[in-house]
Order: C-alpha cells, then structure tokens, then sequence
C-alpha cells in the first residue's frame, strides 16, 4: 500500500516459470492470493518432472563451498546433489508448539503479567520476528483476556491485506484528526497552490508586457479553478479544508478580473495580480484519507473486515502489585485508522496499516501494530499464533536455526552493513529464495488440488506460501551469514559463527526480545575504554520509582499503554507518537561520578544496555525521531554507533534509545537506584522484597537501592 492508503491488491502469490501444463499458464494483476483463481495455478495430474537442478538447488549452491567444507555451523547437512530442505509431498506445516523452537512458546501466558511473555515466531512477517503475548485479568473475574501483540514489517503487509474482504476499486473517504503545521495534505496531493501560482505567473507575464492573454495561459487558470471548485464541492471536505479552498478560489477570482480589466489599471499601480503564499494551518485539523472499503460481495475465504478509528487496547495496572486487567472491550483513541477483523471461532485481529496511516500526519509509532484476541478464558497462547496464518503470515513457532536471520538482519542495521555491494547482492538473492521455494511446492505438491473446492484450494495455497516463506530461511542465513562475514573482514561465514562476539540467540526481556551485536561482543576493549566513566540514567517523571517497579520493567510509552499504565508520566508522549519516539525508552548518557541524585535509574557499566541491535541516539533533543517525514525532527544525524554514542556532550539533552524498554529486574537491572527521600526508598525496597528479590545485578538491593 501506497502512503494514501490506495492498494492495487495485487497477489504476491508467485506462478511457477516454467510449464505445469501444455499452455503455459498466467496470473493476470489483481488475481486474488488465495481465492478460487488459485485453481489455474494447480493441475488434476501430478507436475512434470522436476529438472536435474532445481531453483532451490541452484540458489542453494550460490552458497561459497568454503563454508560447506568448514561446517556449517546451523548444523543444517543435506546429502550430495539433494537440493536442502525440498519440500515432501505431504507438507506439514510445523505448528506454533514446534518442539524445536527456539523460544517455546506458552499455550498458558501467565496471568496479569503486564509486560507479557515474549514469542519467536517464523518467517520474517513481524518486526524482529517476535511477539509477545499477553493474559489480562478480568476485572469482574469472568476469566483472562489472552491477545497477542506484534508489529508487521512494512512489506509483510501486502500478505495481510490479501487476507481481508476488500473491494480492489472502491476507496472510502475516512477522516483523520491530525497535527498540521503548514499545507494541507489535500492541497498537497492535489498540488492547488502549484496550479494557482501556475496561472498568477502567466497572467502576470503578459499583463506587465501588455500582450493578450494567450490560450494556454486561459487554460492554466480553468484548471487551477477546476481543481479547487472540486474541493468547495466534496461534500466530504472538512471545514479546514473548505477555508483553504475559499483562499484559493478569492485569488482566482481576482486573476480573472485582472483579465477582464486588463489595460484599465496600469500594472505598477495595482494591475498585477498579487503574490500570495501557500494556504498553512497550525494545530490539529481533520483531514480526510481513502482507504480501501470492506467488500460488498466477500470472495471466498477472504476475512471480514471494517475501517474505524484507531484505537488502543485500554487496560488497568494495579500500582502495587504490578497486575494488569482489561474488560476485553475498552479501548483509548489514537490518530489514524484501524481495520478492525473477524477471524471466525471468537478470535478477533485490530490491524493499522502502514499505508492509511501517513508517516507525516498519523501517529508514526502504531502503523504496522497488530492485535488478536482470543475468546474469553485461558490456554489461548499456541491458537493465537497459529491464528496468524489466517492473516497469511508465517504462525509457528520459529528454531533456532531460523533465529539467526534475525539476528544477521538486525545486526546489518545496527552496524550500517546494508550499502556494501556484497550484502547488496546477498540480500536482493535471499529475497528470490522464498519466489523459488515456492514455485518448488508447486511442482511437489500440485497434486494435492485434485478434487478440492474453492475454500480448501484457498487454504492449500495459504499453506504453501506461509511455509515457502519459513523453510527457505535456514538457506538464506547461510547465504548471508557469508556476505556478512566477508564484509566486516572474516574469512568466512563459520568463522563470523565461531568469534567470540556472535551470538544469534535472542534473550527474553520483559516481554519482549533483544538481540545482541557481534561487533560490541568482537571489540570489547575499545568499547570499555570509550565508555570509561560514563553512565546511561533514565530520570523518573511524573511516577514513583516503585511503581515502575512492580512491574519489573522501565517501558516504553507505547509498551505503557498496552499495559494499562496511565498516560502523561512521560516528558512529551504525545509528541513522541508521531516521531515514533514512542516505541523506546529514552536515557541520557552522563558522567557516572556526577549522577548523584534521583528519582533515577542509573547504569554504571553501560555496555550490557547498548549491546542490543534496537539501540540508537542523538547528541541532542530529538524526541526519539524515526520518522523520516517528521517536519520537526530530521532523523539524519542519528547513529547507531555505540562508540559515537559514548562520546555525547554529557552537559545537554543527549538522548540513548532503546526500542521497548529494559528488564530492571533481570538482564538490564540498573547498578543504581536513586531514591529522592528516605521513604521512597523503604518503599522500592519493600517492593522488591515482595517480589523475591534480593540481588540485582549480583549486588544485594539495599546496596543498589540509595
């Protein structure tokens, strides 16, 4: 989908390339994925011999032999001239309680966990391949309410929208509450100013050298009034919306009657047409966007779907115990739109799309947020990942091997690996693995069509791409693992895998996942001695110190809202959601011998916090920005760099992000808490001990606790 929320809807579903029949067979544009057209995509007899080489198998030996003979550390071994991983003509799909995974996923979520309790799931579909899952108390103990909780990355979306009831052609008018300040995004899209100023350049030319006003030059004025006649006439347009064409419409009445009094009044004396400047508006406007509208005639096996406000789930936490609760219908509001899904049985999905919610004008932070809801009661946590399927996306629980994709993507971020022209090419081949795979299945499994009707067409070929895309990933680790051993210097992939520093297993924190950086883990020393006496602190504003935790994590707002925590404890929330700042923490890097006062959370030994691939700073007040399109914060002098991050000018508003937030009782817990009086200490210490906590970081609380 397009920013404007527009999608062409056209199928990612890849036809094999080379003849299943007599007639080679084609999938025109806007075939639907999974519906009934799949049939010309299968044949009643079984596929044509696969050739000597398979796309599989060619892909898989672009693969450098140096590291098949040094072993490949994923432990994935095929035989001689067996192209890896070929799918077998009964395909199962592995389920969400995959005994091979790498994180095991709960069929129980522990009850009233706010954080929730983090999942791998396989593929590549959601953000950093995680979810987490979350159990909310009933407030009236009617039983728990499970949901899981995910962000899609941006190129997933595409499968999910293939999975909604959605008419390709028709577009509804939604209106949107946004924060402008400057032009309006109809005046914009619609580029009225640029045809107004077209016409007023025109006229004026000709007015001051006293010739006729020439065809064209009429022409660029009938457009102009055109363009904005058709805003005065939308009956959709909002009132700011109809000011700013009412401007636009006075200086094209006055340029005509420039025309029509041209040579009365001398042009240097009140006879040119005046220069304005573009229509602006500061403050919130409403503004209105097109999205694609729920289908009047549902294709077979298509989800049911409808456009609304979005929203966000709106929980209670109790301040003492750290529990969360939520009546399974209360929800607080947020800037954009939302598709609100049934996926059948009692389960539910609440989708914000990237595309109906613009980087410039929605809340940046919730486009690509996913939620399904399971019916009332417990035992959900393997049906709600498996529940992603419904939505064609990857639902089962992701192995060990598959991890390390994540692990390879997110550090080629982190590090700033992606413009070198041997990860270029690695990762433009990885992409054309899954296309490959895919078309494998169909030559091995195509067999399995024969008889079956629209619905069970639908759902072998959803089964078939969802496993397309998680069985090629071991093959597209391996493949990257070696462009990315090579690009920061290793010989090969197994010694990248072999270095100290490398590291693909994610580490659960809180409720969601951190992966590691096999640069910081590869370089150690240097790192150490360029964060000698610095500290990272997170000031405590607007909430207690043992609020935060009896929680057991410092979270991010976006992670605070999910939890039921209230807002306005943060310094600048609501700027933050369109920064996209939202989505972390923020800390300040300081002189550790200088921090001496709370409320604060402190770090002393740095490291063990920006050793996550999420982490990334400004030397300056940036408000977290992420948003490339933000008109107040450019994201162009933020950096990655743990080295760089470690030289910030302590003495101003630097800023440390990390994406989520900490576990402060576990993995991230701080070397210092500040207390601000005497009673605030006793009552952290209480807190901790209630919990059972009597150590962080290896050190007794009431040495941590000051």
């Amino acid at each position: 989908m397009g920013s404007s929320g527009k999608t062409t809807h056209t199928t990612y579903t890849t036809a094999p390339t080379y003849p299943l029949a007599p007639e080679e067979i084609e999938v025109e544009e806007g075939q639907a994925a999974w519906g009934e057209d799949i049939t010309e995509l299968l044949i009643p007899e079984p596929p044509p011999a696969v050739p000597d080489e398979s796309p599989v198998e060619a892909v898989a030996e672009a693969v450098p032999q140096s590291q098949d003979q040094a072993g490949d550390v994923s432990g994935d071994t095929q035989p001689e001239h067996v192209p890896p991983d070929v799918p077998e003509t009964s395909l199962d799909v592995p389920s969400a309680a995959a005994p091979d995974a790498a994180l095991p996923i709960p069929a129980t979520p522990p009850e009233g966990v706010a954080a929730g309790v983090p999942v791998l799931v396989g593929g590549a579909d959601l953000q950093d391949s995680a979810a987490t899952l979350i159990s909310y108390s009933s407030p009236n103990d009617t039983g728990p309410r499970e949901v899981l909780l995910t962000t899609l990355t941006e190129d997933a979306e595409a499968k999910l929208m293939d999975a909604l009831a959605l008419s390709e052609e028709k577009l509804i008018p939604v209106q949107v509450q946004e924060e402008i300040n400057g032009r309006l995004p109809v005046d914009e899209d619609k580029q009225l100013y640029e045809k107004c100023s077209k016409a007023a350049i025109s006229i004026n030319h000709r007015l001051k050298n006293g010739q006729p006003i020439p065809a064209h030059t009429l022409d660029y004025l009938a457009t102009a009034k055109g363009a904005v006649q058709e805003v005065v006439d939308n009956p959709d347009s909002t009132q700011d919306e109809l000011a700013m064409a009412g401007t636009y419409k006075q200086w094209l009445d006055g340029m005509q009657h420039r025309i029509d009094t041209a040579g009365q009044v001398p042009y240097d004396q009140g006879g040119k047409v005046p220069k304005i400047g573009p229509y602006e508006h500061i403050g919130t406007v409403t503004v209105t966007k097109m999205m694609p509208s729920p289908s009047d005639e549902p294709a077979s096996g298509l989800l049911a779907a409808t456009v609304r406000d979005a929203s966000r789930i709106k929980a209670s936490i109790d301040p003492e115990t750290g529990a969360t609760s939520w009546d399974g219908t209360s929800r607080s509001k947020a800037n954009g739109k939302e598709y609100a899904i049934d996926l059948g049985e009692g389960y539910t999905a609440v989708y914000r799309p990237y595309g109906a919610n613009s980087e410039g004008k929605s809340e940046y932070s919730l486009r690509g947020q996913l939620e399904i809801h399971a019916p009332q009661g417990s035992g959900h946590g393997h049906d709600l990942v498996t529940r992603l399927g419904d939505l064609h996306l990857v639902n089962r629980a992701m192995t060990s091997k598959e991890a390390e994709w994540t692990y390879l993507v997110n550090n080629i971020d982190a590090q700033g690996l992606g413009s070198k022209p041997e990860l270029k090419e690695a990762l433009a081949q990885a992409a054309h693995m899954e296309e490959l795979q895919l078309q494998e299945l169909f030559h091995t499994n195509a067999h399995q069509a024969v008889g079956l009707d629209g619905d069970q067409l639908s759902g072998l070929a959803k089964k078939w791409q969802i496993e397309a895309a998680a069985s090629c990933l071991p093959k597209k680790v391996r493949l990257v693992r070696e462009a990315v051993a090579t690009s920061v210097g290793f010989t090969d992939g197994a010694e990248l895998a072999e270095s100290a520093g490398y590291d693909p297993t994610p580490k659960a924190t809180g409720g969601w996942l951190t992966w590691g950086r096999f640069d910081l883990g590869n370089n150690k020393p240097a790192l150490a001695q360029a964060w000698k006496g610095k500290a990272l602190t997170h000031n405590v504003h607007g909430g207690s110190l043992a609020a935060i935790l009896s929680t057991g994590v410092l979270a991010s707002t976006e992670r605070r809202a999910t939890m039921g925590i209230s807002s306005g404890l943060g310094m600048s929330e609501h700027d933050d959601k369109y920064t996209g700042g939202a989505s972390s923490v923020f800390m300040r890097v300081r002189n550790s011998a200088h921090v001496k006062t709370g409320p604060q959370l402190v770090w002393d030994d740095p490291l063990k916090v920006v050793n996550n691939t999420s982490v990334y700073g400004y030397n300056s007040d940036h408000f977290g920005a992420v948003n490339p399109d933000h008109h107040l914060h450019s994201t162009t002098k933020l950096t990655k760099d743990p080295l760089k991050i470690a030289k910030f000018n302590t003495g101003i508003n630097n800023e440390v992000m990390v994406r989520h937030g900490l576990d402060l009782l576990g993995e991230h817990a701080p070397s210092r808490i500040l207390c601000s009086s005497s009673q605030e200490r006793t009552k952290v210490l209480a807190v901790l001990k209630a919990k059972g906590i009597e150590h962080l970081g290896g050190k007794p609380i009431d040495q941590v606790v000051q």
